[in-house]
């Protein structure tokens, strides 16, 4: 624990060659396009010339190994208000690029936080339409949306329609098996003798109009 302590205060006044050094706040990440551009910063405060920065690159497989200048990647310095600046600029960055760039100070043990780099390649669209083909698409989808709202509405009304004629024909069905067993002969001559039972005369017979006969008449 003391020794962390120790690199950290190291880390951040540096007294190198009767001057001092102040180590400033990296960017912690950077996430760039694969084949953009990418700028790398390390900054600190001196009040001496001298300080010269040169970059490091961290990999997890190769461990730390010094950043080689060419035509695709340049290091350089600026300096504002006594705050220097050693900057690496990757023209064309690529996918092996990626990974975390330090920055040593005129080549002795003092070392920048340093900043993660990520180069990252977008996705490809794996079909390639048009925007009249898009609009095609999307017209031929509301249609089908309408015709599946549209046809199992047909088909309810179809079949509660044939449900009603169903009901009708069961209804009138019941009414013929009422009258089915019936004898039309056989109910014209029951009909006759209610008829003729309520036309009959009874027993009791009317006294005047049957004087000259003799008939027995029944006492009420």
């Amino acid at each position: 624990m003391a020794t962390i302590h120790v690199f950290i205060i190291c880390s951040s006044a540096v007294v190198l060659a009767a001057g001092r050094v102040s180590i400033e706040a990296d960017r912690p990440w950077l996430r760039v396009r694969l084949f953009h551009t990418a700028v790398l910063e390390c900054c600190f405060w001196t009040d001496q010339d001298s300080v010269q920065t040169a970059w490091i690159k961290e990999d997890a497989a190769s461990g730390p190994n010094p950043v080689v200048a060419s035509n695709m990647v340049t290091a350089g310095q600026r300096i504002y208000r006594r705050v220097t600046c050693g900057t690496l600029m990757l023209t064309e960055a690529r996918l092996s690029d990626g990974g975390l760039y330090r920055c040593r100070l005129n080549a002795t043990d003092v070392i920048t936080h340093g900043t993660y780099l990520q180069v990252y390649e977008p996705l490809k669209k794996t079909i390639n339409l048009s925007e009249k083909t898009k609009n095609d698409i999307l017209m031929a989808e509301g249609l089908l949306l309408f015709l599946c709202v549209l046809v199992p509405s047909v088909a309810l009304l179809f079949k509660s329609k044939q449900l009603s004629a169903l009901q009708k024909t069961k209804a009138r069905r019941e009414e013929e098996n009422i009258y089915q067993g019936l004898n039309v002969e056989e109910c014209c001559a029951i009909y006759d003798q209610i008829d003729h039972s309520k036309t009959a005369v009874g027993p009791y017979q009317d006294v005047l109009n049957n004087v000259e006969e003799e008939i027995q008449l029944e006492n009420p």
